[in-house]
């Protein structure tokens, strides 16, 4: 397998990507506690094998999450331990939100 380092800024761009989506996030958050295999996954973020295996691959292929084969199964893991820290920390924010900036953001979905 070819792996590739990238600097601080695209691994923040990949991080901001994968968080971008609701069952990336969940798949993420999931695994912050430990590696989890996809069947699991899929049954506890309510999304088909085939919904979570798609995005398996955007997370493996960001660089955040390895597959380690088992025998006849497959377990996905964080790459990094430092990931599911990162996580941590992000959900301690508390953001204040002004609804003023972006009044459409529900429509838009901006943010």
């Amino acid at each position: 397998m070819d792996t590739v380092a990238v600097s601080q800024r695209d691994a923040l761009t990949r991080f901001g990507y994968a968080l971008s989506d609701s069952t990336r996030t969940q798949v993420l958050l999931r695994l912050r506690g430990g590696g989890g295999y996809p069947a699991a996954l899929a049954e506890d973020i309510g999304v088909s094998r085939q919904v979570l295996s798609n995005h398996l691959a955007c997370l493996r292929g960001c660089g955040l999450v390895v597959s380690v084969p088992e025998g006849r199964r497959t377990r996905y893991e964080l790459t990094d331990g430092r990931i599911a820290h990162a996580l941590d920390d992000l959900l301690a924010l508390v953001l204040v939100v002004d609804p003023t900036c972006c009044p459409h953001s529900d429509e838009q979905g901006c943010c």
